[in-house]
């Protein structure tokens, strides 16, 4: 149940604390006075869009606050613990903080919440039915999502759309692929020329760079080859070597005539030694660097076939030389779908019959389902006619399953239809009942959808427009038989609507030199006569006026004529 509601500095209210208990409350005023503004509130308090100039004009922020104490089974205490919030004990406190600035943020419980999430707990707690949600009654696109929520069927109904992508995304793969092999065929010569080609030349990933560096060294070998040649020749000659070697057998003779061992002659022969192999060292270099630069003439026309064959072939097929081996394995892969024909899309053919089947079981499952929640509507709503004066009415819900042309939502196109007189065909609702027929009509309809467990309040805007009489009599009845087993809001003009409310609060727009202000005032006794005297007979309550208010309130007439005292406490 909604216990309280407070707003501060919301459109044209700045401060209100308003205390709500069981049944049926009325919200009454004059046109324009502001009794969907208090709607508008709690709908920004439980995650509705914020409009443009929702904060009060001249204040930094708009905040709104709603407190619920839900049964012990409530479905709320599920959402919060699977969201990791703090459940409290029995209450559940929503806040919303609207800036002048158009940013919002979100409570639950004092806990930080983003405007989803705060959606996402509010919708399991209010259910708000405005002024123009009777559209989405007369458009047949909206029904088969109203009869999947009365009948608890969104999570399957979510599941055979999950399958239908599924089933899609198989067929577009099929699809893909066969359009990759018809490619393929048409190409086939060419692809078994490409990949005859190029696995002759057997292109490398980066062999292009390696071959352009040696390119360069060879084209520099001819005089590279020159400068080792005499540089070898020199070392050839012998004569450095043999004074080397002659030195060292002089040095060596003479260090034997000495006595020590550690002698100056020593050092001077193992540095010649060392000389002697380093020079040895140094023809090996030699040769090998001649062995590189100038062993093999021909080596630098190979290099450069083969780097010119290997660009060649990039610029033909658009790639680059180091993108060759990419493109030839590209190339093989074509041709090898293209020769093992349809055994390449078996796998794909299967994935798509096996999601197809998973499909149309699932959309049969769901097409059961929903003829049978069907009944169960169609049984919801008569019982709703007979009270709003269309007993001799006709409610159905037409189903047409047509498994040749599936859908995201399944097989079923969802339609309610209704007869207004015994005998007559039943057709569209928006084109067979009349304007008074028709808001009873969506009133049955949003009781029937309305009246769902667990729900904590249901909240209805003007859904008395276009009756009177009578009939207003039938919507106010109805709505307080609804508010026997759920808590009720309705903003109302009908005084025989407001006079079933067990509760009536006033909205009047206040006026000032400097500021227009909207106020809320419940209403007890006298001063709900007098309201209802007002809706009754318009600016001027006559005496005729209250005695017939206090015949729709069942109350004994005061002993003084006098209207009691309006009380000014600002709720």
């Amino acid at each position: 149940m909604l216990i309280a509601l407070h707003i501060q500095d919301f459109v044209l209210i700045d401060q209100a604390r308003l205390a709500l208990g069981r049944g049926l409350t009325a919200l009454t005023g004059e046109t324009g006075a502001g009794k969907s503004i208090l709607l508008d509130a709690l709908g920004l308090a439980v995650g509705g869009r914020a409009e443009r100039g929702a904060v009060r004009q001249g204040a930094k922020q708009g905040v709104v606050s709603v407190i619920f104490e839900p049964g012990l089974s409530h479905p709320v205490w599920k959402v919060l613990e699977e969201n990791g919030l703090d459940a409290g004990e029995d209450q559940v406190i929503l806040r919303r903080v609207q800036g002048a600035d158009g940013r919002g943020r979100g409570f639950v419980n004092d806990q930080p919440v983003s405007i989803a999430m705060l959606r996402t707990v509010g919708e399991t707690l209010v259910e708000i039915h405005g002024q123009h949600d009777g559209r989405g009654f007369l458009t047949a696109s909206a029904h088969r999502g109203m009869l999947d929520e009365f009948g608890g069927l969104q999570k399957k109904a979510g599941e055979v759309a999950g399958l239908w992508r599924r089933w899609r995304d198989a067929e577009d793969a099929l699809e893909e692929k066969k359009r990759d092999r018809d490619a393929a065929a048409r190409e086939a010569d060419y692809l078994r020329h490409v990949v005859e080609r190029l696995s002759k030349l057997a292109p490398e990933a980066d062999e292009e760079a390696a071959l352009a560096e040696r390119r360069t060294e060879l084209m520099a070998s001819d005089k590279i080859a020159e400068d080792l040649n005499a540089a070898m020749t020199a070392m050839s000659e012998g004569a450095f070597d043999a004074q080397l070697a002659s030195a060292l057998r002089r040095i060596d003779r003479a260090a034997s005539l000495l006595a020590e061992k550690d002698n100056p002659l020593s050092v001077a022969s193992a540095r010649l030694d060392a000389a002697l192999n380093e020079a040895a060292e140094a023809r090996s270099a030699l040769e090998a660097a001649i062995d590189r630069f100038g062993a093999d003439p021909d080596e630098l026309d190979r290099v450069e076939e083969r780097l010119f064959a290997l660009r060649a072939e990039a610029r033909k097929h658009g790639v680059t030389p180091d993108g060759l081996a990419a493109f030839l394995e590209k190339a093989k892969t074509s041709l090898e779908d293209l020769e093992m024909g349809e055994a390449a899309f078996e796998s794909l053919e299967k994935d798509v019959k096996d999601a197809k089947a998973a499909f149309e079981k699932a959309a049969t499952a769901l097409s059961k389902e929903r003829a049978a929640a069907a009944k169960k509507l169609d049984s919801a709503v008569m019982k709703e006619l007979a009270p709003l004066k269309l007993g001799k009415a006709v409610f159905e819900t037409n189903i047409a399953t047509d498994k040749s042309h599936p859908t995201s939502d399944g097989f079923d196109a969802v339609e309610f239809m209704v007869a207004t007189n015994p005998g007559a065909p039943a057709g569209p609702l928006k084109t067979i009942a009349s304007g008074g027929e028709l808001s009873r009509f969506v009133l049955a309809m949003k009781a029937a959808l309305a009246a769902k467990e667990n729900r904590t309040v249901i909240i209805f805007d003007e859904v008395d427009a276009g009756v009177g009489g009578a009939v207003a009599d039938a919507v106010g009845e109805r709505l307080a038989r609804l508010a026997s087993d759920a808590q009720v809001l309705v903003v109302t003009h009908s005084p025989q609507v407001a006079a079933r409310a067990g509760a009536h609060w006033r909205i009047e727009k206040k006026q000032t030199k400097s500021s227009t202000l909207t106020r809320v005032t419940p209403l007890e006794d006298g001063a709900r006569v007098e309201e209802i005297a007002r809706m009754l007979s318009g600016a001027e309550v006559t005496d005729e006026a209250r005695a017939a208010a206090r015949r729709l309130l069942s109350v004994d007439a005061p002993k003084e004529k006098a209207p009691a005292k309006k009380s000014r406490k600002r709720a």
